[in-house]
């Protein structure tokens, strides 16, 4: 058996300590949520319990965490929504060379260049400036959408670009419609691709931050809620918050990943 060296044990280390940097404030919020009634918001912990969890769902003095996480929902659902069919049709535009296709993609993917706090003050002031009160459903959207839409484009770009034509050529050989070929050929096989551009734009959505701190108006996301709790809130509810949203996260995750794996199983059987 060979010997591990000086090289294999530093390497070992330095993983260690980053995947403890990468999910080590992620565990100490979950272990902290389940701090007792007695509590703070620093270790030692003081009892066990569900106490913060079960006062989270209870009228609050500070703070909108009901409505702010429906809002973050409802928004994130719009962004995903938006997301999957421009990046969809951007994918199938682009699959042939048209006047102005270089222009429109780095048009498209600019957004990512510019600061986050800028396109958000951007959208802001031209709201405000056309007589238009910002919101989360309006301003907001539309400032997320200027960063999950490169993303996603990208992402279909890259799916389109490894993607076999005889297939669809067999279906017209065998009378199919354009449309007939894409919905029962090409959508079929690009469906877990829009499943990861879906999860993209709700993911980049739910929890952004920069680009909604201008937009969102009068009513906060609940990223905006949390910072805001900060400077109120000296109690665990926050980690209890936090532990909530981060299981929502793996189970969304989760979810997807069980319905991919399911499309690839269909298709080897079929």
């Amino acid at each position: 058996m060979e010997k591990k060296g000086f090289r294999h044990w530093l390497l070992t280390a330095f993983f260690g300590l980053f995947v403890l940097f990468l999910y080590g404030p992620t565990a100490t919020i979950v272990i902290l949520s389940f701090q007792g009634p007695d509590g703070g918001l620093t270790f030692p912990m003081r009892g066990v319990s569900l106490h913060w969890f079960i006062n989270l769902f209870q009228p609050q003095m500070v703070g909108d965490f009901g409505g702010s996480l429906r809002r973050s929902l409802a928004l994130a659902l719009m962004v995903m929504g938006l997301t999957v069919l421009v990046a969809l049709g951007a994918g199938l535009a682009f699959r042939r060379r048209f006047f102005g296709a270089t222009a429109l993609f780095y048009l498209t993917i600019a957004s990512l260049i510019v600061p986050s706090i800028l396109i958000s003050l951007g959208i802001g002031l031209m709201f405000t400036v056309a007589g238009i009160q910002p919101a989360w459903w309006s301003s907001a959207l539309g400032a997320h959408l200027t960063w999950t839409l490169p993303f996603g484009v990208l992402i279909m770009f890259a799916v389109f670009n490894r993607f076999d034509h005889s297939l669809e050529e067999a279906a017209r050989d065998l009378g199919a419609s354009p449309w007939q070929s894409f919905l029962h050929v090409v959508l079929p096989l690009i469906m877990p691709s829009l499943i990861g551009v879906a999860l993209f734009g709700f993911s980049l959505s739910y929890d952004e931050f920069a680009r909604t701190i201008m937009t969102a108006g009068s009513h906060n996301t609940l990223p905006l809620e949390i910072f805001a709790m900060t400077t109120n809130v000296t109690t665990p509810v926050l980690y209890a918050l936090g532990t909530l949203t981060t299981v929502f996260s793996l189970g969304l995750v989760l979810l997807v990943i069980v319905l991919v794996l399911g499309m690839r199983r269909r298709r080897a059987a079929a």
